[in-house]
């Protein structure tokens, strides 16, 4: 079991990470320069295997071991009308995961990917961040090594999800702390508040940024006065799989909103993910540019449980087969002078 006893051991195990393979990756650029087409004509396709390889130091890499991990939790900042539907329903979504009728176990069957749901204490929300810290300090560091330990470090590639109600609120309230422009700036409908909701929710995010004033120029503090227990997971998670040097696809704003404090600490804190694509929801698009992170896919979604970036692996799958099915100009008997096209 892992365990971090302060904020600043885990701010430590945040800084000091491991680099990616380089070598396999400019052996991914190799073949990609001998296959049949025009140079780089499968564009992203192409930099997402030598992603791949760079991180989990093959050439070719593999995607036969995909995990997606959605993790659970409740909001106490709820309370203050944030969202369209009660706290119930995280419990009941995820007996909806356990029992299939999800979209994301849908999508975790094509992609051909294993689904695990990690529920984190959801008789026992947050507090309401407007009113004190969401979590205390070991509450915090307990949800981070939960989400550390549930990596399993055989997984090929590993995209990451979540499941709460409210936890738009407190993905914005991360955002605004990290980056600036208050609840305006991030806040948009969730799940489907109105315009009267909408306004409780930038007041509750403004609310907490005036609360937690003290903590606002240190991540994993403010990831803890703002945010949730799934949040909280997630970062555990994506810290995990860089210190294994394990790819990972980031879901929607609220996945995105939970590894962002770790950009904050280290620059290149999350070179070994990927963003698996664009949600609907208002404050994502900032968030992604605040981060340089560009999005495989912009399909309008904004259902969270790791389902964009869920259909995003059949992108990689996609690139994948291209890098190691197709044949070199040498192979096919093609003049190389497609290269030069």
């Amino acid at each position: 079991m892992t365990r971090f006893a302060s904020f600043a051991d885990l701010r430590a195990a945040c800084l000091d990470l491991p680099s990616g393979d380089e070598e396999a990756a400019a052996r991914v650029a190799l073949r990609e320069g001998s296959l049949t087409k025009p140079p780089r004509s499968l564009g992203r396709l192409e930099e997402t295997v030598a992603w791949l390889a760079r991180w989990q130091g093959k050439s070719p890499p593999r995607l036969e071991a995909v995990e997606i991990l959605v993790f659970a939790g409740n909001h106490g900042v709820t309370a203050q009308g944030v969202s369209a539907y009660p706290a119930e329903v995280t419990a009941q979504m995820v007996a909806n995961f356990a029992a299939g009728g999800a979209a994301i176990n849908q999508l975790a069957r094509v992609a051909e990917a294993e689904l695990r749901v990690i529920a984190l204490d959801l008789d026992g929300p947050t507090a309401d961040f407007t009113v004190e810290p969401a979590m205390e300090e070991a509450e915090f560091l307990e949800a981070v090594a939960a989400g550390h330990d549930a990596l399993s470090r055989q997984a090929d590639l590993v995209v990451l999800g979540e499941m709460g109600i409210g936890n738009t609120t407190s993905a914005a309230a991360i955002a605004a702390a990290l980056f600036g422009g208050g609840g305006a700036r991030f806040a948009g409908h969730g799940t489907g508040v109105d315009e009267a909701g909408l306004k409780r929710k930038q007041a509750a995010i403004d609310a907490g940024l005036k609360r937690h004033e003290a903590a606002l120029n240190d991540p994993p503090r403010i990831a803890a006065a703002l945010g949730g227990r799934e949040l909280a997971a997630i970062l555990g998670a994506c810290l995990a799989a860089r210190r294994a040097r394990i790819p990972v696809l980031i879901d929607g704003f609220v996945s995105t909103a939970a590894v962002a404090p770790l950009k904050k600490l280290r620059a290149d804190a999350l070179d070994h993910a990927l963003s698996g694509h664009m949600s609907a929801e208002a404050g994502h698009r900032l968030l992604l540019q605040e981060l340089g992170l560009k999005p495989l896919l912009d399909l309008g979604m904004r259902l969270g449980e790791g389902s964009g970036a869920a259909v995003a692996v059949l992108v990689l799958r996609a690139a994948l087969a291209c890098h190691t099915g197709m044949a070199t100009f040498a192979e096919a008997h093609v003049s190389d002078k497609m290269r030069n096209r």
